[in-house]
C-alpha cells in the first residue's frame, strides 16, 4: 500500500492534470516530474508511438536530454509494454533480453519500470521511470505509478483526440514566434543526420545569438526586446526555405537546420544571404531599433555525425564569431586621433 506522503502527492498530480484540460504538454510534463518524486527515480519520460517507433516526448532528470529520441517499438521494453498493455520491470538492463541495450547504455540506465498509458484500453503512450542502479524497482512502485497512470491515460486521450492539431502544434512551437521549438529541431536534425548516414546529401546546422537583446530589454522593456525577437524571427524564416527547419531554442538562441546544403562554399553563400537578411534596423513605437546576430555553423557528415555534437560544435563556433566581432567593435571604440 502506498504511503499517506505518495497518495497525497498522486491526488495532487490528479488536481492538477485536472486544471491543465486538453494542454498535453503540460500534463505530460507534470507527470514525469511527479514520476520522479514518486519513486525516487533518476529519470523519467513519457513515450508516444509513432509510426514503427516511440518518441520521448516528456522528460525528466536524467532523461532531461533525451527530448525527441526515437526508439523501435520491436526490441525494446517500452514497446513491449505497448504491445501486451501490462506494466513491465527490467531489473538489470545488462541481462535482460527484453531491452535496446545499446540505447539503455546511452541513457546510462540499469533498472527500469515501464506503465503503459491507457484509455478503456487504447493505448494511449508509455510512461517509464529509471535508475543507473540495478533492481531499483519492485511491485511497490509499479503500484505507485499505476494510480496516477490511470488519470495520465485518460487526460492525454482525451487531449489527443479533441485537439491533436493545436496541441502538437503547441507542443513543438514557440508559442511567441511560431517557430519550431527545441524538441522538435532535435527531432528532426536527429532524423536528418540518420538520413545522411543511409545516403542522403549533406545538411547543415546553423546556430544564431542576437546581440543586443539585453541591452535592449533592459534600456527600453521587455515589450521592445519581445518586438525584436518576433521581428527577428520572421526575417530568419523569409531568409530560408520551406524544406529547411527553423527554430527559437529559447531566449535570444535561434537555429537552422539546412537540408541539401550543398559544398562549403555553398554554405557560406547562404549564411551571407540569412546574415543580410535578419540585420539591420526595424521600426519599434517612434524609434528606429538595430537588429544583429552571431552565427556558427556545422555540417554532416564533414564535421560531426551526431545530432547534439552538431549543434556543440555550431554553438563554439557561434560564440567564437561573438567574441571576434565583440573584440573588433572594441578596438574600433579604442581608436583615438592624434592631437593637432
Amino acid at each position: 500500500m502506498p504511503s499517506r506522503e505518495a497518495l497525497l502527492r498522486i491526488i495532487e498530480i490528479h488536481s492538477q492534470v485536472a486544471q491543465l484540460g486538453l494542454d498535453l504538454a503540460g500534463v505530460m510534463s507534470l507527470s514525469v516530474h511527479g514520476t520522479l518524486d514518486l519513486v525516487e527515480a533518476d529519470g523519467a519520460a513519457i513515450e508516444l508511438a509513432e509510426g514503427e517507433d516511440l518518441v520521448y516526448r516528456a522528460v525528466a532528470g536524467a532523461a532531461s536530454h533525451q527530448l525527441g529520441v526515437r526508439v523501435r517499438r520491436d526490441g525494446s521494453l517500452s514497446g513491449l509494454c505497448l504491445r501486451e498493455s501490462q506494466s513491465l520491470i527490467c531489473a538489470d538492463t545488462e541481462t535482460d533480453p527484453r531491452v535496446d541495450l545499446e540505447a539503455c547504455r546511452r541513457v546510462g540506465l540499469r533498472s527500469m519500470v515501464v506503465l503503459p498509458l491507457l484509455h478503456q484500453g487504447t493505448p494511449v503512450g508509455v510512461l517509464k521511470a529509471f535508475s543507473s542502479r540495478p533492481a531499483r524497482f519492485g511491485p511497490h512502485e509499479i503500484e505507485v505509478l499505476a494510480l496516477m497512470s490511470k488519470v495520465l491515460g485518460a487526460a492525454m486521450y482525451w487531449a489527443t483526440r479533441y485537439g491533436r492539431d493545436d496541441l502538437f502544434h503547441r507542443a513543438t512551437h514557440d508559442d511567441m514566434t511560431g517557430l519550431a521549438n527545441r524538441s522538435l529541431f532535435m527531432d528532426r536534425l536527429r532524423h536528418a543526420t540518420a538520413e545522411v548516414e543511409r545516403g542522403d546529401p549533406p545538411i547543415a546546422v546553423v546556430l544564431l545569438d542576437m546581440d543586443g537583446l539585453k541591452r535592449m530589454n533592459d534600456t527600453m522593456g521587455h515589450a521592445a526586446g519581445d518586438a525584436a525577437i518576433i521581428e527577428f524571427s520572421r526575417r530568419l524564416a523569409a531568409a530560408t526555405r520551406e524544406s529547411d527547419t527553423v527554430a527559437r531554442l529559447g531566449g535570444d538562441e535561434f537555429a537552422v537546420l539546412l537540408t541539401r546544403s550543398g559544398s562549403a562554399m555553398t554554405l557560406e553563400a547562404t549564411l551571407d544571404r540569412i546574415h543580410q537578411s535578419i540585420e539591420g534596423p526595424f521600426n519599434y513605437a517612434d524609434r528606429v531599433l538595430t537588429l544583429r546576430a552571431s552565427m556558427g555553423a556545422a555540417r554532416c557528415p564533414e564535421d560531426w555525425r551526431d545530432a547534439t555534437a552538431l549543434v556543440e560544435c555550431a554553438d563554439s563556433r557561434m560564440y567564437e564569431s561573438k567574441r571576434a566581432r565583440q573584440g573588433a567593435e572594441r578596438d574600433f571604440v579604442d581608436v583615438r586621433l592624434p592631437p593637432r
